[in-house]
């Protein structure tokens, strides 16, 4: 791997800000929206559970029936693709044992070889502790994955705007994500600012570095 310069990075976080205003007429290409698939895969969660799943919206139909759900914001009906991020309810040893089984066959080695993991996450996400507020642990993974879709997206050259502004409930009940076990956390609007979104000239407003970063 060819990493990119720290000058590319801070180049691309420095151009993102969460877009108030796309471009109806542009579309993300495909073998660009892929390469944003495959980041939101390649998240990193916790034990490797992957507690999620994300819907991409991209029916024009569909995002306009979003759009009140969303306090009626512009972005879900005129970006190119809108993402859903969704977390699996109430996991289950079910759960632990598709991702254990998914391991196996992935890296090749027995499933019993994983049974101390296995046991591992079990005894934590199903019955220990975490088990009472596992929706809520799962959530913070989906936040993960959220961050990890929009630096992808800037250094793509993707403007991208994070969307916690909605009803989740009935983004649920449209969606038909409860029958699934899934349940809406928060959305994300990907496509290319409108050149007359005057939001995207603001300077970005952060503390100083020795107000957030402590170094000892």
């Amino acid at each position: 791997m060819n990493p990119i310069s720290p000058t590319d990075l801070l180049d691309a976080l420095t151009w993102r800000y969460a877009t108030k205003k796309f471009d109806p007429t542009k579309t993300i290409a495909s073998e660009t929206w892929s390469a944003l698939e495959e980041s939101l895969i390649l998240t990193p969660s916790s034990y490797g559970l992957q507690p999620w799943k994300f819907l991409v919206v991209t029916d024009p139909e569909l995002k306009q029936q979003l759009q009140p759900l969303s306090w009626n914001q512009a972005q879900v009906a005129d970006c190119s693709h809108y993402v859903v991020f969704t977390i699996k309810k109430n996991l289950t040893a079910a759960d632990v044992d598709r991702f254990v089984a998914r391991t196996a066959e992935v890296r090749g080695v027995p499933v019993e070889s994983i049974a101390g993991y296995r046991g591992m996450m079990v005894s934590d996400v199903v019955h220990g502790a975490r088990s009472f507020n596992v929706n809520e642990w799962a959530t913070r993974q989906t936040y993960i994955a959220l961050g990890n879709f929009m630096t992808s997206a800037a250094l793509l050259g993707i403007d991208t705007c994070p969307m916690e502004g909605i009803e989740p409930v009935k983004y649920d009940k449209l969606l038909n994500l409860s029958e699934a076990g899934y349940a809406t956390v928060v959305a994300c609007a990907a496509g290319y600012r409108a050149e007359d979104d005057k939001y995207a000239e603001l300077a970005k407003v952060r503390f100083a570095k020795s107000e957030v970063v402590e170094v000892r």
